[in-house]
């Protein structure tokens, strides 16, 4: 019998338990998996809290590693035994199996493990779109990126550094900072002691940056703005201090003409082009040693209740790789 992680009420990691169930044979255009590495993202905690509710009871989860062990009716480039990762909805990756739409997983590559995969999908796709799309990073940029030390942020820092730009990145404490200056990042702000906007306007020689990369939201909304030049992009991608409150649109023609986007990864990758150049990109990334993937923490899959404490204490680097 497979066992899965299932939610029958929004709240804290106590809410996440460790169930039996039963996965069907896949229907059309569906595949079944056998999971052997699951990703730890930040969306896992806004699902379980309610913040971005799931019909209950549901299992969390939006990425995964694994083996295909069949194939419904109108599956044709996968096969069973091969290896495939995937990043996105639907969600329900805390699983041992589980079935997925086929259009949604990629195959990987034999020099990606299948707990690289776990660990970079979601994360590396959203530094995809991130860096090459919403705002496209150019050699000689500097950009600000919170939570350098986070999975998402260190390999932002990585990429960001190989296209040739300079990294600013804020950092929760000094060893955070030796982990994100290990990975490209050149300079680190620690945002809850030093003056977050004085240091960035230091750094650029009083002109801002042209983009901000804010996963934290509403600690650091305001200041981000203030961090911009004139014509900068605010990119909101996140809010692990909370959501951002409603302000006045003028305020960003008062800023300097300001642009805002709030973007996600589903919508980056909702075409089955678009996922599958989002993986390329990142295969090649990965694979070239333009950035490294590095898990700095693993749990049972079972004991995902101690990781997401973990993760919303802030006592995680890089990426976490839950074992099914």
């Amino acid at each position: 019998m497979a066992k899965a992680i299932r939610i029958h009420k929004a709240g804290g990691p106590e809410v996440l338990l460790w169930e039996e169930v039963s996965v069907a044979a896949p229907g059309p255009g569906e595949v079944q998996v056998r999971q052997s590495a699951v990703g730890l993202n930040y969306i896992d905690v806004y699902h379980r809290t309610g913040l971005y509710p799931l019909p209950l009871p549901a299992t969390p989860g939006m990425e995964a590693a694994g083996e295909v062990l069949a194939i419904g009716a109108g599956v044709k480039d996968l096969q069973p035994g091969d290896r495939v990762a995937y990043a996105g909805a639907p969600p329900g990756a805390y699983a041992t199996e589980r079935l997925i739409p086929a259009h949604r997983l990629v195959k990987l590559p034999t020099e990606i493990s299948d707990q690289q995969a776990a660990a970079m999908m979601l994360q590396g796709m959203t530094v995809q779109y991130l860096l090459r799309r919403t705002y496209r990073v150019q050699p000689g940029d500097n950009i600000l990126f919170h939570a350098a030390a986070g999975g998402v942020g260190l390999i932002a820092c990585q990429w960001a550094k190989s296209l040739g730009a300079t990294v600013i990145g804020t950092v929760g404490s000094p060893e955070k900072a030796a982990i994100a200056k290990a990975h490209g990042c050149d300079h680190t702000i620690l945002y809850h002691e030093e003056d977050l906007v004085a240091r960035v306007k230091e750094i650029t020689d009083g002109e801002g940056v042209p983009v901000v990369y804010d996963s934290i939201g509403q600690e650091t909304f305001l200041k981000s703005l203030d961090c911009l030049r004139p014509l900068g992009m605010l990119v909101s991608f996140g809010q692990a201090s909370g959501p951002v409150s409603s302000f006045d649109p003028g305020l960003l023609a008062a800023k300097g003409s300001l642009f805002l986007t709030r973007p996600s990864l589903m919508a980056y990758t909702a075409k089955r082009e678009d996922l599958l150049s989002s993986a390329e990109e990142l295969f090649a990334a990965v694979t070239s040693g333009a950035v490294q993937i590095e898990i700095n923490q693993t749990y049972a899959l079972e004991n995902v209740s101690q990781a997401h404490r973990d993760l919303e204490a802030r006592k995680t680097t890089g990426s976490t790789v839950l074992i099914p």
